[in-house]
């Protein structure tokens, strides 16, 4: 392990739009994470979208972080429900994650068809199934470049304590190795 001296480290730098986006593009496809599946809206105004871009934000009060693309049609949805939910997805739930994420085409409230869902107090769907299900209301949104930063107070959480989550990571889908005993011969 080599330990930076800050004295004398002295990084590259680049003007912002002097980075090549293909390789920032690469080099985030680096950083795994859990695949969650955003609920939102009621009714016909259903829709929902996959998301990796998911974090706790804040344990005081709890409030989670969503990054969302102002492109999506799930945008505006958001915007106008006020509330959404996180689905953090199970490692055999690819297929949902596909369809959330517009793969197929199923667009809309379609998106919920072929899976078990909960009705939340705000009125989103919980999927039954999840590692966890957070339901939150939206506390703010703040919009940069070509997304949105959505902080959502959490207002319920469900958990499921013996599943492992969905990861992607370089583009594909990846599952947790199993933990093994280390007094297991």
């Amino acid at each position: 392990m080599s330990i930076v001296d800050f004295a004398t480290y002295a990084p590259v730098r680049q003007a912002a739009d002097a980075v090549d986006a293909s390789a920032f593009k690469q080099a985030m496809r680096n950083l795994a994470g859990a695949v969650s599946v955003i609920t939102v809206g009621t009714g016909e105004n259903r829709t929902g979208f996959t998301a990796t871009s998911v974090s706790s934000f804040s344990a005081e009060p709890p409030t989670i972080l969503v990054s969302l693309n102002k492109s999506s049609s799930s945008w505006q949805a958001l915007r106008d429900a006020g509330s959404f939910a996180v689905n953090i997805l199970t490692d055999g739930q690819s297929a949902i994650a596909d369809r959330f994420a517009g793969r197929g085409g199923i667009r809309g409230n379609d998106r919920y068809v072929g899976w078990e869902w909960n009705r939340l107090d705000s009125g989103n769907l919980g999927l039954k199934s999840a590692v966890a299900v957070i339901d939150c209301e939206l506390d703010e949104a703040i919009e940069r470049h070509s997304h949105a930063i959505v902080l959502g107070r959490v207002r319920s959480v469900e958990l499921s304590t013996d599943l492992q989550p969905l990861l992607y990571w370089r583009g594909q889908y990846q599952q947790l190795l199993p933990t093994l005993d280390p007094f297991q011969s």
